[in-house]
């Protein structure tokens, strides 16, 4: 089964000031923190919602237009995975680095779609999600990406323990302070 590793990486980090994709992290930005989490466990890594992506790795714009949150670097990634024979995605946001190789394979292991509760962009998402997803973002529909992925019947897997993930220059800077 190929899978398909999708950082989302497309929002406006508002809370943060700045473009937390890049921000450093024990020396690297976010968005390679996020990379190495996906590496090892999929075949390939892309970038959803930038414009360009890091060194190796393809940057593809949000589905169906920029602006829709992280539904939309999804819907992408979707699209992308379906169009390449890819079965699955398996998406992170830029802003969670440091989740776990056993939360990961949690997320990877069995059939159907999953997702964290804890945190509902990162998730395990077949491939053929990408028509529904298409449909439900062109028609002007909910963009919560908890609420969808309970409509496609995905299930919520809880993560146990801390889920580190930075919305603001002040995690960041906790995450720093915090031995992995």
């Amino acid at each position: 089964m190929r899978l398909l590793g999708a950082i989302l990486a497309g929002g406006q980090a508002t809370r943060f000031g700045s473009d937390k994709a890049l921000a450093l992290l024990d020396g690297q930005p976010l968005i390679d923190h996020a990379a190495a989490a996906l590496q090892g466990t999929t075949d390939t890594v892309i970038v959803c919602g930038r414009a360009a992506g890091r060194e190796g790795l393809l940057a593809i714009p949000d589905w169906p237009a920029p602006g829709l949150g992280p539904l939309g670097g999804l819907c992408a990634a979707l699209r992308h995975a379906s169009a390449r024979g890819y079965a699955a995605v398996l998406s992170i946001g830029c802003d969670t680095p440091r989740l776990s190789r056993a939360l990961i394979e949690r997320l990877v292991a069995g059939e159907g779609a999953r997702f964290l509760r804890q945190a509902p962009i990162i998730g395990h998402w077949p491939a053929d999600l990408a028509v529904d997803l298409s449909r439900h973002l062109s028609g002007g529909a909910d963009r919560a990406v908890y609420r969808w992925a309970s409509r496609v019947g995905a299930l919520a897997i809880d993560a146990s323990g801390d889920l580190p993930n930075v919305n603001r220059v002040a995690d960041l800077a906790a995450l720093a302070d915090t031995p992995e």
